[in-house]
């Protein structure tokens, strides 16, 4: 029994690695100030250039850098056009959301259903054979890895140093972190890319890891919008949107374990449920959440207290374009 749990803990870590990628990476780039709607369509685009870099090259080092390439040069898109240029963050992001899917299937139908690289398990040698620990978080594979530690990352930048400090002041009031001495449009536009970076690694892991190969549906579709969604009710912050990663992966586990259950219940129902499931729990999470705020510390209940966790405000100055002038 033991094993099963642990075997179920390792399904649902592997299976969050994208989606943690892609809502820490989202989580960035909102903390400075910028929406990047273009998640959904920056994920596929990364996933099929991810392989079919990898698939020509031979090379998941190249797979997974072409794939960060490309989610970082749609952010820069998106950056260039409404950091600098002031057009609506929202409309740009959804105009590019469409515009990297259609090209993702365009460019990738000659590569549709082809066996390529892919990156397997990596054990930690002298860690894989701790009892439970060892098959649940120290026999991944490296992109699961650098997903835990882009987690620890991303905290620790944000709340522990200078830098992360002055990404918050921009993210919260552009003109006063402009009045000292920072260049907000400059800040954003770095982390716009960075975290673009990320959501075309998330699209790489997906083809060369979690669901390896390319085609139509790949599998990752809806993906962006839902670590979108991670991001807003996991109050902006990257350890908290990491858990509500975690949580989709558990409900996603959860349906396919459930597809031999009830063989009578056609498939697509275990498949989208994690979906809505999903969104329900996030919304009726934060709004209880919410409702522990007007009430004393001392009157919280244990549970009030912890779902106070996953409540937070969104930067002051989210999807506002500054302007110097």
């Amino acid at each position: 029994m033991g094993l099963d749990l642990s075997l179920l803990f390792a399904s649902i870590l592997a299976g969050a690695a994208p989606i943690v990628f892609a809502s820490v990476g989202e989580t960035v780039t909102e903390k400075a100030g910028v929406i990047n709607l273009s998640l959904d369509g920056s994920i596929l685009l990364g996933a099929m250039v991810a392989f079919v870099t990898a698939y020509r090259t031979g090379s998941l080092f190249a797979g997974f850098l072409a794939g960060a390439a490309a989610g970082g040069a749609v952010a820069a898109l998106l950056g260039v056009f409404s950091v600098y240029l002031g057009q609506s963050q929202v409309a740009v992001g959804f105009v590019l959301t469409l515009t990297a899917r259609d090209l993702a299937y365009f460019f990738g139908n000659p590569y549709s259903r082809l066996y390529g690289p892919q990156a397997g398990p990596s054990p930690i040698p002298g860690l894989q054979d701790i009892p439970f620990l060892g098959p649940f978080l120290f026999s991944q594979s490296v992109p699961v890895y650098l997903s835990l530690f882009a987690i620890g990352l991303a905290w620790w930048y944000l709340y522990r140093t200078p830098m992360g400090l002055g990404l918050r002041a921009v993210g919260e009031n552009p003109r006063a972190a402009y009045a000292r001495g920072f260049d907000p449009r400059k800040t954003q536009m770095l982390y716009t890319v960075l975290g673009g970076l990320l959501v075309g690694l998330a699209g790489a892991t997906f083809a060369l890891c979690t669901k390896p190969g390319w085609g139509r549906p790949q599998g990752a579709e809806g993906t962006g919008w839902i670590a979108l969604a991670i991001v807003i009710f996991g109050g902006w912050h990257p350890v908290r949107a990491a858990l509500g990663a975690y949580l989709f992966s558990f409900l996603q586990v959860v349906g396919i374990q459930l597809q031999g259950v009830f063989p009578s219940i056609p498939a697509q129902v275990f498949q989208v449920a994690p979906f809505p499931l999903m969104i329900f729990t996030l919304v009726l999470t934060n709004t209880a959440g919410r409702k522990t705020r007007d009430e004393s510390p001392v009157s919280r209940s244990p549970l009030a207290r912890f779902l106070g966790i996953f409540t937070g405000a969104p930067p002051a100055s989210l999807g506002r374009p500054f302007h110097p002038e």
